[in-house]
């Protein structure tokens, strides 16, 4: 979903040519925010996309514009696949929407390039205290907060309710979980006459190996004296690449073609019996209570626990202001509005996510065992900002070495050894060049 972060000088390069076809569009879907009528007029940039998300949050829109008649927002769509070269345009180009919808993996170079507002003196002391400390620090870059984390989503295995509940293993509970050596032999009995364990999607592996890892005590990114960040791959870190390797290339208890899948391309098979189980992001639960055939159960279950219990880690949803934009205090009015406990759980229910703030998580709705709802919510005092929340040079260390080194370990072509190696030398050779 990111795309790699160019260093300035090559950055303004591929900008200027940028802004020439995205002007036209930018300057479509902006207004200047001028005051002639005495009208205040926001943008606000989302990046909802399933049908429910957006309605739950055009319409929250709507509610604030009826309320408000003298700070009126306007609703722009955006897309996670292009957002953050768009946003990277928009700001160079001083048309960065004034409300601003993205994920807290992706603010860092946003947040030190002082593209966006810091927010603990806007922010009311309401929404300080409703979402917890460790969700505040997946948007806290040195001193100050860049953005409202507001929805988050664990990881879980998505379980074959049949062929679970038939092979007679031990079904994980969040108080009684799968250990990850448990795990490997569960898949193992789950698997035969055609079918697989586990089907791990790792399209994108780097996200998963690194989130499931800090249960497993993994942490791979440390920080010197000087404060400057650097590889380290510890026992804690092998233990995920190792189980799924295992599984993979020795045990055969998980599907080797569907490395190269996201979440979504497992679907088919796992509802024709191929794979018992799927580990996938939370919201994953509503593609599949809308396209399992008639009759299909499934149900969810806790990913597997480590020397940290069931820590993962994260990356919330955000909400940030524009440094640039002329009515920050508004945009933060807009913003507490939106996530007042009531219409957080509004636009979780519409992600199928979790919200943040405690007060929703309360809400009964979130607790039903109604398409794992339950067992999701039980997780959420388990998330923990992902490893690499504040590490600038992530996303290249993340496409040129991590990307392609878990996917040769996972195919087999290279051994933990050399993986470690990869990760660690080549790596910090990429982070060293954005800490001089």
């Amino acid at each position: 979903m990111r795309t790699r972060t160019q260093s300035r000088p090559a950055r303004l390069l591929a900008l200027a040519g940028a802004l020439v076809l995205l002007l036209p569009l930018l300057a479509a879907c902006s207004g200047d925010g001028a005051d002639t009528d005495g009208v205040i007029r926001l943008r606000f940039q989302s990046l909802a996309w399933q049908k429910e998300s957006v309605d739950a949050t055009k319409a929250l829109v709507t509610e604030w514009n009826a309320t408000h008649p003298a700070i009126q927002v306007q609703y722009v769509q955006g897309s996670w696949d292009t957002v953050h070269d768009q946003l990277l345009t928009a700001f160079e180009g001083g048309e960065a929407p004034d409300i601003i919808h993205d994920a807290s993996d992706d603010l860092a170079d946003f947040a030190y390039g002082g593209y966006l507002a810091e927010l603990n003196g806007l922010l009311p002391e309401r929404l300080k205290r409703d979402i917890p400390a460790r969700s505040w620090e997946t948007a806290t870059f040195g001193t100050g907060v860049y953005g409202v984390p507001f929805l988050q989503e664990p990881r879980v295995l998505i379980a074959n309710t049949e062929l679970l509940m038939s092979s007679g293993v031990r079904v994980p509970t969040v108080e009684q979980p799968w250990s990850w050596a448990e795990f490997g032999q569960v898949t193992k009995k789950l698997s035969g006459h055609g079918r697989y364990g586990v089907a791990w999607p790792l399209k994108e592996p780097v996200s998963v190996t690194l989130n499931l890892g800090l249960g497993a005590g993994g942490r791979l990114f440390a920080r010197d004296t000087g404060g400057k960040a650097k590889v380290e791959f510890t026992a804690g870190d092998a233990v995920v690449p190792a189980t799924i390797g295992t599984q993979v290339n020795i045990d055969r208890s998980a599907a080797r073609s569907t490395l190269g899948m996201g979440g979504s391309d497992t679907l088919p098979g796992f509802f024709g019996g191929e794979y018992a189980m799927v580990p996938l992001g939370f919201s994953y639960r509503q593609q599949i209570a809308r396209q399992a055939p008639p009759g299909f159960a499934w149900t969810v279950l806790p990913a597997p626990a480590g020397s940290a219990g069931l820590d993962q880690g994260v990356s919330p949803q955000t909400l940030s202001v524009a440094e640039d934009s002329p009515h920050k205090k508004e945009a933060a009015a807009f913003i507490d509005f939106v996530l007042s406990p009531a219409h957080m759980v509004r636009l979780a229910r519409g992600d199928w996510m979790l919200p943040t703030g405690t007060e929703a998580l309360k809400d009964p709705a979130l607790h039903t065992t109604d398409d794992g709802w339950a067992t999701g919510t039980a997780l959420a005092p388990y998330l923990r900002p992902a490893p690499a929340q504040s590490v600038r040079g992530y996303p290249e260390w993340k496409d040129k070495v991590a990307t392609p080194a878990l996917q040769e370990y996972y195919s087999g072509a290279i051994d933990m050894v050399e993986l470690r190696k990869r990760l660690v030398q080549d790596g910090n050779r990429v982070l060293a060049r954005y800490q001089r």
